[in-house]
């Protein structure tokens, strides 16, 4: 059966579907991998169209939402070794289902406080459902002064902090721009450390 992971947030633009998308495609190369969009914006299946064939590793896509979702996870779950989903920016039906079938739940957050308020509400859930959930920070800010103080917000919210976070590097956008993730796009980069860091952290909850 495969690991679930499922990024959710109840503010938009926290940064869910570009974490989505580089998880996936970091692990691609070594796992088989699927993702699953029940966000209605389907950001992540205009990501998918413009993916060059197989940069890194292949990753399936689904974007089945409503009535269909729970035998669509069943099927992903039997066929893959993980499976990521990216959520609704609001805690509706599918978020609760995509949370409900979760082996871990990210919580992305910007370093600002609507963005620590909002996930209050992703981790009720969580905690309602008996899963894991962790706070991820993304955009954290480059300079090690600033980057320690939003960690330290982040972490004086009581939930658990991944203990690697996502800087506020343009790379991102540009490798997400063309259907890739970082590792991909720029490998080499200081945007692709920090996604490989996370992943890492995240493998260590796999295992």
């Amino acid at each position: 059966m495969a690991f679930v992971i499922t990024v959710a947030q109840q503010k938009g633009g926290a940064g869910k579907t570009m974490i989505a998308a580089n998880l996936a495609a970091t692990f691609a190369p070594h796992r088989r991998t699927a993702l699953l969009d029940v966000d209605p914006q389907h950001t992540l299946a205009r990501w998918m169209a413009l993916r060059p064939p197989r940069p890194g590793g292949l990753i399936a896509f689904s974007d089945v939402a409503g009535w269909r979702l729970a035998n669509e996870l069943d099927r992903l779950q039997r066929a893959f070794d993980l499976v990521v989903i990216d959520t609704p920016p609001q805690i509706d039906t599918d978020a609760r289902r995509a949370i409900r079938a979760a082996d871990l739940v990210l919580v992305p957050v910007h370093p600002a406080a609507p963005d620590r308020w909002a996930a209050e509400g992703t981790f009720a859930l969580a905690a309602a459902e008996k899963r894991t959930a962790m706070l991820v920070l993304n955009r954290a800010p480059t300079s090690v002064g600033r980057r320690f103080k939003a960690l330290g917000e982040a972490g004086a919210t009581g939930h658990t902090l991944l203990a690697a976070c996502l800087g506020d590097r343009t790379g991102f956008a540009q490798a997400f721009e063309q259907g890739m993730g970082v590792i991909e796009a720029a490998p080499r980069s200081a945007a692709a450390a920090e996604m490989r860091a996370v992943a890492e952290r995240v493998e260590e909850m796999m295992r």
